[in-house]
């Protein structure tokens, strides 16, 4: 009789639990897909989802728990689509590639991983590292770690010497020859057995370098770095294998390569022509333009001995020239997404690109919801994450101020859930 007595009392509980209701009381609203916003809205929460959107604030009943941002611009969780978890730039960073083990690496990413989600950011597409990054994801998605929901390319692909490859700026001895495992192909059939591999480590998209890079340790920044047979080889293959696709890409001839494959998205776009940029609209490849890091790379440069003597005269030449290219390339119509290289800058400071896109001629409604519906359409995810509506994930942020009317208050988000969890309150 007694444990009866006790199932019964799990089972009133459980019951009471799962049925509760979370109210939210929002000031002003900005659901994620629409340019105007909508004042005074109660978002009606159950378990991980959005139940209900109503006009007006509704008065919660007795078991319904009520959160009050009554007084605060409430919006969905922020997307980034290209971040670094793994690590964040330093002065010795060269160094660290020889003195860190993998486990060093695991255990600042969650650090990482930490102040991205309390700076407003409920996802983000993590662009390549050592592989830690997808245990990263699925510790995160187990509840080990408090982070943001992670899509990782887990590592990057890259040709020989070129931005990317793992061994560059290593002694003779040590380069060795990395191959598709390690994410470094020199042919169609590598670049094949590269995203393969990359499908059987666990990955959710294919990240290539198709040009030179800023901080890779080797001369060139800007040049492209694969046939035009390797990049159609790497998108076909990721295509059969359901993942989506982003090129790294400074140079406009590496960046016409990715587009004619059907690459998703470009990465940086630094020195974008407008046949590129054409290109890209027949095509609709997303631009991601990260203009935070190319001005960020551009101010580490200044600071003697912060960089490698390679990096330094290329982040000086290519940071400065990304805004401006946004710029040219947003008033073209060249379609555009949220992303920022967080990790080249410390993590958490996400939320400057949104200035950064505002002063590059961009609405500063329409840049944020580049990170919001149109970066969740890209992911695939659109009908999950990306905006205030019924049915979707609750992943929901507030900040005390219109961003509309005062972007910079995106720096101070002061409300974050995800998944219906409450983070920061």
């Amino acid at each position: 009789m007694k444990n009866y007595f006790l199932l019964f009392v799990f089972v009133f509980i459980t019951t009471l639990v799962l049925g509760q209701r979370t109210l939210i009381h929002c000031g002003s609203l900005i659901d994620g897909k629409n340019k105007e916003l909508q004042q005074q809205v109660t978002l009606v929460v159950e378990a991980n989802k959005i139940t209900s959107v109503d006009k007006g604030f509704t008065k919660p009943d007795k078991n319904d728990k009520l959160i009050d941002l009554s007084k605060k611009t409430v919006m969905p969780g922020l997307i980034d689509m290209h971040v670094h978890l793994e690590g964040e730039t330093s002065k010795d960073g060269l160094v660290k590639r020889f003195t860190q083990n993998e486990a060093d690496v695991a255990f600042q990413s969650t650090v990482y991983a930490k102040k991205t989600l309390m700076a407003g950011f409920t996802t983000v597409r993590d662009c390549g590292g050592s592989g830690v990054n997808i245990s990263l994801r699925n510790a995160i998605n187990a509840g080990i770690v408090i982070g943001p929901r992670v899509f990782t390319a887990g590592k990057a692909i890259a040709s020989t010497g070129g931005h990317g490859d793992p061994t560059n700026g290593y002694r003779k001895d040590l380069m060795g020859d990395p191959g598709a495992k390690e994410g470094v192909i020199n042919s169609p059939e590598d670049a094949r057995k590269a995203v393969r591999q990359r499908y059987k480590d666990g990955a959710d998209f294919i990240k290539i370098t198709a040009t030179g890079g800023v901080l890779s340790v080797a001369k060139d920044g800007s040049g492209p770095q694969f046939t035009q047979e390797e990049v159609n080889a790497i998108v076909e293959t990721a295509k059969d294998y359901g993942m989506i696709t982003a090129a790294h890409a400074h140079g406009a001839e590496g960046m016409k390569r990715a587009v004619l494959a059907g690459i998703t998205t470009i990465e940086h776009g630094t020195l974008m022509t407008e046949e590129v940029m054409d290109l890209m609209k027949q095509k609709g490849t997303y631009h991601v333009p990260t203009i935070i890091a190319g001005r960020s790379a551009a101010e580490y440069a200044k600071i003697p001995g912060y960089y490698h003597p390679l990096v330094v005269p290329k982040a000086i030449a290519i940071g400065s020239k990304i805004q401006e290219n946004f710029g040219k390339a947003y008033k073209r119509g060249v379609k555009m997404a949220f992303g920022t290289d967080a990790g080249v800058f410390p993590h958490g400071d996400n939320a400057k690109e949104f200035g950064y896109m505002v002063e590059g001629g961009m609405p500063a409604i329409e840049a944020l919801l580049c990170a919001m519906q149109v970066n969740a359409t890209i992911l695939g995810w659109g009908d999950k994450i990306g905006s205030l509506e019924k049915g979707k994930l609750a992943d929901i942020i507030a900040v005390d101020e219109d961003p509309t009317k005062n972007i910079a208050t995106m720096l101070k988000v002061s409300f974050v859930m995800k998944d219906g969890v409450v983070y920061k309150e």
